[in-house]
């Protein structure tokens, strides 16, 4: 190479030098926007991209500014401080459309409330007519919601992942499975379908959430509805081959005791005996607290299954679980670490649960439901040679019903 050469070499090298960052600058460039796109890439939903209550909020605005009447879609985001054509603002109508709470979509110039979304907000509509309506919208209309709904109504709130698998079954879109469960929930909770009874959340009839409400007043949210609203089992209705009574001592509302059994109840009693096909029943569900009445009796000496909480050496407890020892039925009991298990029942097992603080409680919990389980399946599979300490001095002695 001649050194007049190497000049227009050294030229060309460079320039094909900027060629190539030029070029690895694009590719990243387009690389960049290809995975941001991918990442906004638009969830197709078959449900609102919200919870109900955010949109009822938004119901609720318009029907303050135009009084119950159609509104101009410009006017009303211009009173509430919106931009209209804002991401946002166009989620709002969109969701309350899909709830069935408005008609008019983004571009419309006038928005309306539908005659269930004006029920829904309207303070003069009666508890039960307005709690019905908020039911239709949030959750039956909806219909992934509904078949939720309708799977586990009755029972207590599953774990997340069994209700993302029931979604996805029901045509949730994979990716936004997740997001139709946490719905779901908010919505079930707000609408007064989901409810702490006997220490657990539970998924609750229509019937039931609108039997609890008064007949007028107006209302701003679903109101709670505990178990001592009214009698939720009879005798009549009971079968008692699927019932296990859980016999306990539950004392007054927010009472210590009413606390503890609520937990016995809810974290270890029915996950306990949830595999065994049965039903807990305990007395607060069927009668007053406190009180032994026939139905009370009936259930311990007709019930499949009886589960004694021996804490707090309760006497009404002990008088009832007498009554099951003389029926030589089957029976498992339970006590709390801090009380001692008197010395005439002591040669029966009993599971000892250590309530002493959270941290000695919550890391057994499943081994204490593991107990629980496994002395039931041991009871039921003996059901006939059930000894307690009657039949120990009285081996002949067996009561009939």
């Amino acid at each position: 190479m001649t050194e007049s050469e190497k000049p227009r070499k050294a030229k060309g090298d460079a320039s094909q030098s900027a060629n190539d960052a030029v070029k690895a600058s694009v590719a990243e460039a387009n690389e960049k926007v290809a995975t941001e796109v991918a990442r906004r890439k638009r969830v197709v939903r078959n449900f609102p991209a919200a919870p109900f209550e955010e949109s009822l909020a938004f119901a609720r605005q318009i029907f303050e500014f135009g009084s119950g009447e159609a509104v101009r879609r410009l006017t009303l985001f211009d009173h509430i401080n919106k931009a209209p054509e804002s991401g946002t603002s166009r989620q709002l109508i969109t969701n309350a459309g899909k709830y069935g709470l408005i008609k008019g979509g983004t571009q419309s110039d006038i928005i309306e409330l539908t005659p269930d979304g004006v029920r829904c907000v309207d303070s003069q509509i009666q508890p039960r007519d307005q709690a019905r309506s908020r039911i239709k919208l949030a959750v039956e209309d909806v219909e992934i919601f509904s078949k939720l709904h309708e799977r586990f109504v009755g029972k207590a709130l599953p774990a997340r992942a069994a209700l993302i698998d029931s979604a996805l079954e029901f045509g949730a879109p994979k990716d936004a499975a997740e997001e139709a469960v946490d719905t779901f929930i908010l919505n079930i909770r707000f609408v007064g379908l989901l409810v702490t009874l006997s220490g657990a959340e539970r998924i609750v009839s229509k019937d039931l959430a609108l039997d609890q409400l008064p007949a007028s007043g107006p209302i701003t949210r679903a109101q709670t509805i505990t178990a001592q609203q009214g009698a939720v089992v009879t005798a009549e209705h009971a079968h008692f081959e699927s019932t296990c009574f859980y016999i306990t001592p539950i004392g007054a509302i927010d009472s210590e005791q009413r606390k503890h059994s609520d937990l016995f109840l809810g974290s270890f009693v029915e996950p306990a005996i949830s595999s065994f096909g049965l039903n807990v029943v305990r007395a607060d569900s069927i009668d007053k607290p406190g009180v032994i009445t026939k139905q009370i009796i009936e259930y311990i000496v007709k019930s499949r299954l009886v589960i004694v909480d021996l804490s707090y050496h309760n006497p009404n407890v002990f008088y009832e679980l007498a009554i099951r020892h003389m029926m030589r039925l089957p029976i498992v009991q339970i006590i709390r670490k801090s009380d001692s298990i008197p010395f005439d029942i002591n040669q029966m097992r009993t599971i000892i649960i250590d309530t002493t603080d959270i941290f000695s409680l919550v890391p057994k919990i499943a081994t204490y439901q593991s107990e629980i389980s496994s002395q039931v399946r041991r009871a039921l599979e003996n059901s006939d040679a059930v000894e307690t300490p009657i039949s120990t001095y009285f081996p002949g002695l067996r009561a009939s019903v």
